[in-house]
């Protein structure tokens, strides 16, 4: 059992500034608070001259770590290890405790314990000062104690947790590019479309026409979403009555708020009240519409949740035979559809859109469904692969906390997982 030592032992709290040995028109770094992300990091960088920054702020230099002590930013995990620092010197919001190593201490073991969820619990717990204004004091981190490692042991253990974090951040920059080219995709294939011979059109070589929505190809047409489906776009259940096991599962707006409806999450309502809203009952192919809440989100219905039914502020589009399902749902989700969305919105204790202005959205599409396939096809390719970013984001979030919680501890030593962990990235 490693003995712990408190805080301040291993790290200076907020240190005296020394005497600074530069010009006043010296660029510096400077970071207020909105330049910090929630993740720990510097995200915006920004510089200033030296006597502009020179008082009224908390400085820093290369190598510290800043801690935000005020809420609700310590909660959020607002703070960054300061590197690259302009001139190595740095001037941020005085609402940032400085913490800076001791002989006996890296540099990014700090950083990593900064982050870590125990360490902001404690903090947050720890705040002294009036409501929303309260304040982690400095004296905090002279009564919170972490285990005693040694300062080579804290070096490994700072450049593991920097790899996942390394690897966090490459995921999230696959991600930020994915989206940025579906979006680009999405503008050029929803109002464009593909030819017959798979390239996507433009008016130097294809016949274009003008519409009540802009410019589209001759081969396409506008259409009210009331024309495009077999059934009248309608809700669901209004009271579905207490949990019934074994019963007929249904779908809330609290069920779409990721990519996709978790069938195993969903609640369960008695037969004999889905017997009453069979107008609502969902197949295969179909797509479930946000009337309330998470509005105008659109999610597919799956195989597994076929015959599952809905509430009152989810909606039901099934799309004609001559629909192609993947397009309706790319096309609803496009910003042009978003916007005319927000524009209806109607409400005061809470926004929802009604079924009639849902009804009479208009959509610019292909008259062929061969057409509209492709383009699905081509948009759900993309979007897999944003999704597959995201799960591989996920993993690796779970291993760093799973990680900080055996490391930072000292449960777990180093020197058994550094061959182990370094093949899991």
């Amino acid at each position: 059992m490693l003995a712990k030592i408190p805080f301040c032992d291993i790290a200076e709290i907020n240190p005296p500034r020394r005497k600074l040995d530069f010009d006043a028109g010296t660029e510096v770094s400077f970071v207020p608070m909105s330049d910090v992300s929630e993740s720990g990091r510097w995200i915006t960088r920004s510089s200033r001259p030296l006597s502009e920054v020179s008082s009224g702020y908390t400085y820093f230099k290369e190598g510290d770590v800043l801690f935000a002590k005020i809420t609700p930013c310590t909660e959020n995990g607002k703070g960054f290890h300061a590197k690259g620092l302009e001139n190595g010197l740095g001037f941020a919001s005085t609402e940032f405790h400085v913490l800076r190593a001791k002989e006996n201490a890296a540099p990014g073991f700090i950083y990593q314990w900064s982050i870590y969820r125990q360490l902001r619990l404690s903090a947050a717990a720890a705040m002294t000062g009036s409501a929303g204004q309260q304040r982690v004091p400095a004296s905090f981190f002279s009564s919170f104690r972490v285990p005693q490692i040694a300062k080579p042991e804290q070096t490994k253990i700072a450049e593991i947790l920097s790899t996942v974090d390394r690897a966090i951040e490459q995921t999230e920059a696959l991600i930020a590019k994915q989206q940025r080219i579906k979006t680009g995709l999405m503008q050029d294939l929803l109002t464009r479309g593909i030819d017959e011979h798979g390239n996507l059109r433009s008016e130097q070589t294809h016949q274009f026409k003008d519409s009540p929505l802009g410019r589209i190809p001759v081969e396409w047409e506008v259409k009210a979403l009331s024309d495009l489906v077999d059934e009248d776009i309608t809700y669901g259940i209004v009271q579905a009555g207490p949990y019934i096991d074994n019963g007929v599962p249904y779908i809330r707006t609290g069920d779409m708020t990721g990519d996709a409806i978790d069938f195993k999450t969903l609640l369960r309502t008695s037969r004999r009240i889905t017997e009453s809203y069979k107008r609502s009952t969902v197949h295969c192919g179909d797509i479930v519409f946000a009337l309330r809440a998470t509005v105008g989100k659109v999610l597919p219905v799956t195989e597994e949740l076929n015959g599952a039914n809905l509430t009152q502020g989810t909606a039901k589009i099934s799309p004609r035979h001559s629909i192609d399902s993947k397009f309706l749902l790319w096309v609803m989700r496009s910003s042009k559809v978003q916007d005319g969305i927000r524009i209806d919105l109607k409400g005061t204790t809470f926004m929802e859109i009604t079924l009639g202005d849902l009804r009479k959205i208009t959509l610019a599409l292909p008259k062929r469904k061969s057409e509209q396939t492709m383009i699905g096809e081509k948009l759900e390719k993309h979007d897999c692969l944003r999704r597959c970013y995201e799960k591989r984001r996920g993993k690796l979030r779970s291993l760093k906390t799973a990680l900080m919680q055996d490391l930072l501890t000292g449960k777990k030593r180093v020197t058994a997982l550094l061959t182990k962990e370094a093949s899991m990235l």
